[in-house]
């Protein structure tokens, strides 16, 4: 599969070399790539560049109201109620410009996110792998935000950009033997799915649970999850699931 960025719509008169420039830009400078005599230098350098070689001059006005269009979905993005429906991780990406560090507001606290660990749902397989790095962020025509992640034991010609909203969350736990009981029927679980030619993990439910006698080898409870991505039913063992933090944090 193809993972290279797909370009935001923008203005049909720029070329895809001058609409990364802007968008660097935008990132980086926020409200001041509003001024007007940024506006104007900029357009020089469109101007003289070889790639406007046979095209229409650029007007300095015209790259200001890119960027206008452009910080009116930013600021969507990060206004406080945005902030309440996107993941952790989005808040997670608003780095310390002096230190570099990974910090997000808590109550009025700081909180060190560099503890925290995640997980990421690949486009090419819908299956979940542990995140090792987010190299960068970038904010869509269409108000999603998508980051580019590195995936824990995979180099880097599979570095892949996901929706910050839906395919990246707080890691999964893998429980012990005697946390069992706190897998109830209904429950969302990640799924280690065994095939011939895969082994990958998958979202699932819990449909059915055989409680059993636990002996030396640990639990021998019978799980029936049901895959969201193929529908498909397997009995499993407790040692191929891993729970959702937030199912563990919920009360017995």
């Amino acid at each position: 599969m193809d993972l290279r960025p797909r370009q935001r719509q923008t203005f049909s008169g720029f070329t895809k070399a001058e609409v990364r420039k802007m968008e660097q830009l935008l990132n980086e400078l926020k409200e001041q790539s509003l001024e007007e005599e940024l506006c104007k230098k900029l357009a020089r350098v469109f101007n003289r560049s070889s790639g406007r070689a046979g095209k229409p001059v650029v007007k300095w006005t015209e790259i200001q109201s890119w960027f206008q269009k452009n910080q009116q979905g930013l600021i969507k993005e990060t206004s406080p109620d945005a902030a309440k429906k996107s993941p952790v991780v989005t808040e997670a990406l608003t780095q310390n410009k002096a230190t570099g560090d990974l910090n997000m507001p808590n109550g009025g606290k700081t909180e060190d996110l560099s503890r925290l660990e995640f997980e990421a749902r690949s486009s090419k397989d819908g299956a979940w792998y542990d995140v090792d790095t987010f190299l960068s962020h970038r904010f869509l025509s269409s108000g999603e935000t998508e980051v580019c992640v590195r995936y824990v034991g995979f180099g880097t010609e599979e570095d892949e950009w996901v929706n910050a909203r839906d395919s990246v969350r707080e890691r999964s736990v893998a429980m012990d033997h005697s946390e069992c009981h706190k897998v109830k029927v209904g429950d969302l679980v990640v799924c280690f799915q065994e095939r011939q030619d895969q082994a990958r993990y998958y979202d699932a439910h819990v449909i059915e649970i055989q409680r059993r006698w636990h002996d030396i080898r640990g639990c021998r409870c019978l799980f029936l999850i049901r895959y969201g991505h193929d529908n498909t039913e397997e009995r499993v063992r407790l040692r191929r699931l891993c729970c959702r933090p937030d199912n563990l944090a919920k009360p017995e």
